[in-house]
């Protein structure tokens, strides 16, 4: 019976670290759980710091041009041009769009289905890359930011954490480098053509466009007209 005691203690002994590991993985998960919400709550209102890429550029080229402007600053056809160019559904979706998701997995992987909200998501709490860890935290944040964020605040910070060219990021910078005017001042023309480099910012020009640019930028400013008037600008424009 004494035996059969110390060996039951024993097996307790030893399953008891296992139980606190358990515990303490929970919690740490929890912790870390409540610590994104809290900060993805807070940028809602306060503006976020350098995203990972941001820095890692800064430290490469040694200076990084970006300068924090607010939508009430920006053109509001820049606005529109952004998101008839990279996420023409914006205003009607969670933060996936499942249709353009669809067509991707249809296409073989070949085009692209992020949102704006995805996208905003990657530059400002990720990094750059299609390793799975990354869309997996991506997929887990973007409902969190659609919760928080309103759709205007997901396109004023896309729009102030956006690469232009190699070193230029966000909206002020951009129209800066390429026109030399503020965002503000921003024509159609010009918001469309900054909006068609968005891609490939380091392979393509706004102020020296090249014939596919060209072309974009006009299929980019029909869209933009087209959202405005049947009403899919109406939730970062209200």
């Amino acid at each position: 019976m004494a035996k059969k005691k110390t060996k039951s203690k024993t097996k307790a002994r030893k399953l008891r670290p296992l139980r606190w590991l358990k515990r303490w993985l929970l919690r740490f998960v929890l912790l870390v759980s409540v610590l994104v919400v809290g900060v993805v709550a807070v940028h809602s209102i306060l503006n976020p710091t350098k995203g990972i890429y941001m820095r890692q550029e800064a430290r490469r080229l040694g200076v990084i041009d970006q300068h924090w402007v607010p939508i009430e600053g920006v053109a509001p056809v820049m606005a529109r041009s952004v998101v008839a160019a990279e996420d023409a559904n914006f205003c009607i979706h969670w933060g996936f769009d499942m249709n353009a998701i669809r067509k991707a997995l249809e296409d073989g992987g070949r085009r692209g289905a992020s949102t704006l909200s995805q996208q905003v998501v990657k530059n400002t709490y990720l990094w750059l890359g299609r390793n799975w860890s990354r869309k997996a935290l991506e997929a887990l944040i973007t409902p969190l930011v659609e919760l928080f964020w309103s759709k205007r605040r997901i396109l004023e910070v896309y729009l102030n954490v956006a690469e232009f060219d190699e070193g230029i990021f966000g909206i002020e910078a951009a129209s800066q480098h390429y026109f030399g005017i503020p965002p503000s001042k921003l024509t159609a023309v010009q918001a469309a053509r900054l909006a068609a480099i968005l891609p490939a910012p380091k392979d393509r020009s706004a102020s020296r466009p090249s014939s596919y640019v060209r072309k974009r930028a006009a299929q980019i400013r029909d869209g933009a007209e087209t959202i405005r008037r049947d009403g899919r600008a109406d939730c970062f424009e209200s």
